[in-house]
C-alpha cells in the first residue's frame, strides 16, 4: 500500500506540473487517468476537493437509468470545472478571468445544476460574493498557481473516474458501492460472464412452468435450488429469456419479442436462461465440478473455480472440494497447419479435445484456457498491429500513422497513390508510468537492427525540429512582452546568440534612430530646403520587411515614403512639407495622413453642420392649408399626412391655447382627437392650470396629478425648510408617515423623479435626510438633551458626551450628567435628586413633570414638557404623530384595524390614558392612589410663593413656555390642569386600574370601546350588572404604551 500511495503522488506531482508550467491538459490527462485507475480509497487520493460529498450528493441511488443520468451530468459539470481551472493556468487567461457570472448559461446548466459546484470555484480562488457571481479578491493580481494546479488535477481525476463508472470500465468500482448502492445491486444482477461459451443444453418438450428463479449468490447464501426451465410460456417452443417482473416466465425469442412491445413492458428486465448440464460445471457446463462454493452457491470444475476466484472480491469465498480432477492422459499438440479459410473446420471439436486459434495447440476439452498461449477458449487470434509510417511532402520529416499533420511543419498528411511508398515497421511498446505506450520511430529504429531508416535524413529532420521548438520558445516569451513574430526572427539575426526579446528592448530603439538618421543623410534635401521626417514607426516596418537588414531597411523606407508623397499629391495636396509633417504625425499611415490634410478644409463645411440652428417660424395663419401640412410633414418628421393634418387642425381650433411642440408630440404618439384634445388639457390639481400630459407628474403612490412646477416647488420647499416626513403628496397627503414600510417604498420611487426636476444641491440634501431618517432606527441612536444633534454611540457606558456641544448625559435616562450619577442607577439618582438638590426641590411637581416629560416612541427624542391640554403630539425630529398619554399613534384616516369605523383624526387610547383620566377630579384620582396607598404631595414646596403655575407646555406655534394658570389650594402649587396630570403619572407609575371608580354609564362606554356587550341580562339587578361589567372589564389588559416612571 505503502508504495501504491507514492506511485500515486508522483503521478500526482507530474500532472500538477504539466498545468503548472505549460497549462498543458492533453498532457496532464494522461496522468489523471492513470490515477483513476490506482486502487486506493477516495479518501486518500482526493485531498482538496471533497470528493465523496459531490457523489453522494448528485448521484441518487434508486435505479441504474437514474444513477447513469446523474453520472453524466456530474461528468459535464467538472468538464466545464476543469476548463476554468485550466483558464486560470494559461499564461494568456481570459480578459475577464476574475470574475464568474452565475447567469452564464454554461454555467447554469452544467456548473449549477451540481451540488459543491460553486465551492470548487472557491477552491480556485473566487471567494468574494456578489449579486451575481463570484470574483477574486481586490487585491489579488495572479491566481495561485500551485492551489489551482492542485484542485485542477483533483477535478480532472474525479471526471475521469466518474466517466469511466459510467461507461462500466472502472477497474475498481467497488470505492464507490458505499455511495452509489445501485452499484453494488448492478453487481449482484449481473450474470457471470465467462471466458469460454456456454453450451444450451435442450430441454424435453412437455408444457410446464418454471419452478424456480435462480438467484444471485449475495441474495441467497443458503444453498437454491436450480430453476427448471421447461417451454416457452406461450407457443411450448425451447425458452431462451427468462423475464422476472412477469413472474419469471420464460419465452422464446419470438414470443419474447412480441410480448414486449408493449409500452407498459419494454423497461422490463429479461434474463437469458443458461441450463448446465447434470453434474457440470455451471460456468463451462462441460467440465464436470470439482468444487462447491458455499458463499456464492456455485458448483465449478477446476479451471473456472480458479479463474473465477482470482478476483480480489471472492478470494476469501469457502469452497468444498468434491472430487480431485484427473488430468487428461493426452497431451496437448500442435496442429498440423490449415488454411486461413478452415479456421471454422479447425473449431469444431468435440468435448474430448479443441484446438487454440491464437497458436493452434490442441487442449483437452475440460481445459477452459490455452495450455500454451493461456488464451480463452474460442479467442480470435491475435493479429499485431501495424503502423505504416509516412513521409511529409513538404520537410520530409517521417511521422507515424497516427498523425494526420506533420509532427515538424503542421502540414497535413496527403494521400499516396502508390502504397507501395510507404514505410512499414511494428509498433513497439514502452512501459512509462502510465502504462504501455507506443514506441517513437526512431526508438523502434534502434530497437530493431535489422531496419535501416535513412539515418542522415533523421539527424536533419531532428536538428530542423529541435531548431523550430527553439524559435518557437523564443516566439511565445517575446509574445509575452508585446513583441510580434516578425520582430522576433529579425532580432535573431542581430543579437548574436543573447536573447532576442532582451535584444529589442535595449537596442532595438538606438538601431531604428540610425534607419531614420541614415536615411535623412542619403537625401538632405527635401522640397524647400526642409529636412525629411521619419517616425520611428516607419522605421521599425520597413527593419521588419528587411529581415534586420539596415540598409535595406533605408532603402525600403525612402521607397515607400516617395510613393506615398506621390499619392497625397495626386489627391491635390502639392505642399511637400506638409504631406512629409502629416505622415510623421500619424506615423506612416497613409489613410491618417490624408485625413489630417483634409480636415482643415472640411472645418468651415463641419461648422455649418454643428452651429446650433435657428428657431424655425411657422406661421399657422397661412391661407394655403396644404402648404402648412406639407409643412408640418417635413420639418417635424409626422408619421403620414393624415396626422400632419390632425396637427394644423388642433393649431387652428378657435379659444384654444396650443403650443406646437405639444401638439407635434401627441399627434405623433396618438391619431384619436378627442383623446389628444384631453391629454393637451389636464387640470393641475395644486395650481389649478391647464397643462398638457407631458409636462405633468403624477406620484407613484397616489397618483395624483400636478404640473412639473408646483412638483418642484413643494418638495424643494420641503427639503429645505421642513422635516423629509412632510415630503408626502401635497394633494392628499398620502402616504401615511406612521407606516414605515410604505414610507420606505415611496422614498425609493421618489427619488427618481427628485432626481430629474431639482436642482443638483437640493437632491443632495435629500440624501443627506434620507440618511438621517434611516440612522434614527439603529438602536444605538441617541438624541442629546442639551441640543439638537444626533449621533450613534458605540459605547456601553452610561456617560456620553454629544460630539456637537460636548455636553454630557445619560445614556440611559438621558437627563444632564452629574456627578452623583456616576456609579449609581438611574432611579436611585433620580431618588437622591428628590431628597438632596435644593434646586430640585425648589421646583416641587413642576420639576416632577418636567423630568417625566414627552419622550417620542418613534426616535425617543426627549421634551421636558407637560402633558396636559391637547393629547394631539407631533415630534419635530421625525413628525411622528402620537398621543402623549398613552404613546399610541394618532391615525389621520380609517386605520388598518378592520373593526375601526372612524375615518379622522383618531387615536386608540387605553382606559388608564390621560385622555379620560383628565376629566376626572383631583378628589377622585386622590381616591384611587389611596385605594392603591400611594402618596401623593398637596402642599407646595417650602420657599416658593409664586400664585402662577410654572409647568413648561407648547403653545401655540409650537413655542415652549410656562403655563401661567392659578394654582389652587391643595394641588402642591400647580394648576387644576397640571395637578389632575401630576396624580394621573402616580396613577400609571403604579398600573392602578380606573375601572374600580367608573360609574354604571362610564362602564358601558368603554366596554363599547373595547367591543364587549354591555347588555343586562334577565333579572340582573343594578348591583350585579355593575359588579359584572367591571370584571368583564378588569379582565382587559391596561395600556401596554403608556409611560410608567416612577
Amino acid at each position: 500500500m505503502a508504495s501504491l500511495s507514492v506511485h500515486f503522488e508522483d503521478l500526482r506531482k507530474k500532472a500538477e506540473s504539466c498545468l503548472s508550467t505549460s497549462a498543458s491538459a492533453q498532457e496532464a490527462k494522461l496522468f489523471a487517468l492513470a490515477m483513476a485507475e490506482t486502487a486506493m480509497p477516495l479518501s486518500s487520493r482526493y485531498k482538496h476537493i471533497p470528493a465523496e460529498t459531490i457523489i453522494s450528493d448528485n448521484v441518487p441511488g434508486k435505479n441504474l437509468q437514474e444513477v447513469m443520468e446523474s453520472l453524466n451530468r456530474v461528468v459535464k459539470a467538472l468538464n466545464i470545472l476543469e476548463k476554468y481551472g485550466c483558464n486560470l493556468l494559461n499564461p494568456n487567461r481570459p480578459k475577464y478571468w476574475r470574475n464568474v457570472k452565475f447567469n452564464n448559461p454554461v454555467f447554469k446548466a452544467a456548473v449549477d445544476t451540481v451540488k459543491g459546484g460553486r465551492d470548487v470555484l472557491m477552491l480556485y480562488g473566487y471567494t468574494v460574493g456578489q449579486d451575481d457571481g463570484l470574483s477574486f479578491p481586490e487585491d489579488v493580481t495572479a491566481p495561485d498557481v500551485h492551489t489551482v494546479s492542485a484542485v485542477t488535477t483533483e477535478i480532472m481525476t474525479l471526471r475521469e473516474e466518474l466517466d469511466l463508472l459510467s461507461k462500466g470500465t472502472h477497474a475498481h468500482p467497488e470505492f464507490f458501492e458505499k455511495m452509489i448502492p445501485s452499484l453494488g445491486q448492478q453487481e449482484q444482477d449481473k450474470e457471470i460472464e465467462p471466458d469460454a461459451v456456454v453450451i444450451p443444453v435442450p430441454v424435453p418438450k412437455p408444457r410446464t412452468i418454471i419452478g424456480t428463479v435462480k438467484q444471485s449468490p449475495r441474495d441467497s447464501p443458503k444453498t437454491s435450488i436450480p430453476p427448471k426451465v421447461s417451454v416457452c410460456n406461450i407457443c411450448g417452443g425451447n425458452p431462451c429469456i427468462l423475464c422476472q417482473p412477469c413472474g419469471s416466465l420464460p419465452f422464446c425469442q419470438k414470443c419474447d419479442n412480441m410480448v414486449h412491445l408493449h409500452p407498459n413492458k419494454t423497461n422490463h428486465k429479461r434474463e437469458p436462461i443458461q441450463t448446465p448440464q447434470q453434474g457440470k460445471c455451471v460456468i463451462c457446463g462441460i467440465s464436470t465440478v470439482s468444487a462447491f462454493c458455499v458463499t456464492c452457491n456455485q458448483r465449478l470444475c477446476t479451471e473456472c473455480d480458479k479463474l473465477y476466484h482470482s478476483h480480489p472480491d471472492r478470494v476469501g469465498h469457502k469452497r468444498e472440494i468434491l472430487q480431485t480432477p484427473t488430468k487428461p492422459s493426452v497431451k496437448p499438440r500442435v496442429t498440423t497447419g490449415a488454411p486461413a479459410g478452415r479456421e471454422d473446420t479447425l473449431q469444431q471439436s468435440t468435448l474430448t479435445e479443441w484446438v487454440c486459434m491464437s497458436c493452434t495447440m490442441v487442449n483437452s476439452g475440460s481445459s477452459v484456457l490455452c495450455d500454451a498461449c493461456e488464451r480463452p477458449r474460442l479467442a480470435k487470434q491475435a493479429t499485431p498491429p501495424q503502423a505504416t509510417q509516412w513521409e511529409c511532402k513538404m520537410c520530409t520529416f517521417i511521422n507515424m500513422s497516427a498523425a494526420l499533420k506533420c509532427e515538424m511543419c503542421e502540414m497535413p498528411q496527403e494521400e499516396d497513390k502508390n502504397p507501395a511508398t510507404g514505410i512499414t515497421a511494428p509498433v513497439m511498446e514502452k512501459n512509462t508510468p502510465l502504462g504501455v505506450l507506443p514506441a517513437r520511430a526512431d526508438e523502434v529504429a534502434m530497437d530493431e537492427p535489422h531496419i535501416k531508416p535513412k539515418t542522415v535524413d533523421m539527424q536533419k529532420q531532428s536538428q530542423m525540429r529541435e531548431e523550430g521548438l527553439k524559435l518557437l520558445r523564443q516566439i511565445k516569451e517575446g509574445e509575452k512582452k508585446a513583441r510580434s513574430p516578425e520582430e522576433v526572427y529579425a532580432a535573431i539575426k542581430l543579437c548574436g546568440g543573447s536573447n532576442p526579446s532582451d535584444w529589442l528592448q535595449s537596442e532595438l530603439p538606438h538601431q531604428l534612430d540610425e534607419i531614420c538618421a541614415l536615411a535623412a543623410s542619403i537625401q538632405p534635401d527635401f522640397g524647400t530646403g526642409g529636412q525629411i521626417l521619419l517616425s520611428r514607426t516607419e522605421a521599425k516596418q520597413a527593419w521588419i520587411s528587411s529581415g534586420g537588414n539596415a540598409q535595406k531597411a533605408v532603402a525600403h523606407l525612402l521607397k515607400k515614403r516617395a510613393d506615398q508623397l506621390c499619392v497625397l499629391n495626386k489627391a491635390g495636396f502639392v505642399d511637400k512639407l506638409e504631406c512629409d509633417k502629416a505622415l510623421f504625425i500619424n506615423g506612416g499611415d497613409l489613410e491618417g495622413a490624408l485625413s489630417h490634410l483634409q480636415r482643415p478644409l472640411l472645418q468651415h463645411f463641419h461648422q455649418n453642420i454643428w452651429k446650433e440652428q435657428s428657431k424655425v417660424h411657422f406661421n399657422i395663419d397661412h391661407p394655403d392649408k396644404e402648404w402648412l401640412c406639407r409643412r408640418l410633414l417635413g420639418l417635424y418628421n409626422l408619421p403620414s399626412w393624415g396626422r400632419s393634418l390632425l396637427a394644423l387642425t388642433l393649431l387652428q381650433e378657435p379659444n384654444v391655447e396650443y403650443s406646437l411642440e405639444d401638439v407635434i408630440q401627441a399627434v405623433r404618439d396618438h391619431h384619436d382627437k378627442d383623446f389628444i384634445n384631453r391629454i393637451l388639457n389636464k387640470e393641475c390639481e395644486v395650481c389649478y392650470g391647464s397643462f398638457p400630459q407631458r409636462k405633468m407628474q403624477a406620484l407613484t403612490f397616489c397618483q395624483c396629478s400636478m404640473c412639473c412646477e408646483c412638483f418642484k416647488q413643494h418638495f424643494t420647499v420641503a427639503l429645505r425648510d421642513k422635516h423629509i416626513r412632510d415630503m408626502v403628496c401635497p394633494v392628499c397627503e398620502e402616504p401615511d408617515i406612521n407606516d414605515p414600510e410604505a414610507l420606505q417604498t415611496y422614498f425609493s420611487t421618489l427619488d427618481v423623479q427628485l432626481r430629474e426636476y431639482l436642482e443638483p444641491d437640493v437632491h443632495e440634501l435629500f440624501g443627506k435626510k434620507l440618511m438621517e431618517h434611516t440612522l434614527k432606527k439603529d438602536p444605538k441612536f441617541l438624541w442629546c438633551c442639551h441640543c439638537t444633534n444626533g449621533f450613534i454611540n458605540d459605547k456601553d457606558e452610561f456617560k456620553v458626551t454629544c460630539p456637537d456641544c460636548h455636553q454630557s448625559f445619560c445614556s440611559k435616562c438621558r437627563k444632564p450628567w452629574e456627578v452623583q450619577h456616576e456609579g449609581v442607577s438611574c432611579n436611585d439618582f433620580q431618588t437622591w435628586k428628590r431628597d438632596n438638590d435644593p434646586e430640585y426641590q425648589k421646583q416641587g411637581l413642576a420639576g416632577f413633570l418636567k423630568e417625566n416629560g414627552i419622550n417620542c416612541p418613534s426616535c425617543k427624542f426627549q421634551y421636558a414638557l407637560a402633558k396636559g391640554g391637547c393629547m394631539h403630539f407631533t415630534c419635530g425630529q421625525c413628525r411622528y404623530e402620537f398621543c402623549c398619554g398613552c404613546n399610541n399613534i394618532f391615525h389621520k384616516k380609517q386605520c388598518v384595524d378592520g373593526q375601526c369605523v372612524v375615518n379622522g383624526l383618531h387615536a386608540h387610547h387605553p382606559r388608564d390614558c390621560l385622555f379620560y383620566l383628565r376629566d376626572w377630579e383631583p378628589a377622585r384620582l386622590q381616591d384611587l392612589l389611596q385605594r392603591g396607598r400611594v402618596e401623593f404631595n398637596t402642599d407646595p414646596p417650602e420657599g416658593t410663593e409664586n400664585a402662577v403655575c410654572g409647568v413648561l407646555e407648547q403653545k401655540d406655534g409650537g413655542q415652549d413656555a410656562p403655563c401661567g394658570n392659578q394654582t389652587q389650594e391643595g394641588h402642591a402649587g400647580l394648576c387644576d390642569k397640571h395637578y389632575r396630570e401630576y396624580l394621573v403619572s402616580l396613577i400609571n407609575a403604579h398600573s392602578l386600574d380606573p375601572a374600580v371608580l367608573m360609574d354604571e354609564g362610564e362602564l358601558i362606554a368603554t366596554c363599547k370601546r373595547h367591543k364587549i356587550q354591555p347588555e343586562r341580562e334577565q333579572e340582573e339587578d343594578d348591583e350585579a350588572y355593575h359588579s359584572r361589567l367591571q370584571q368583564k372589564l378588569m379582565e382587559i389588559p391596561l395600556g401596554d404604551k403608556v409611560p410608567r416612571k416612577m
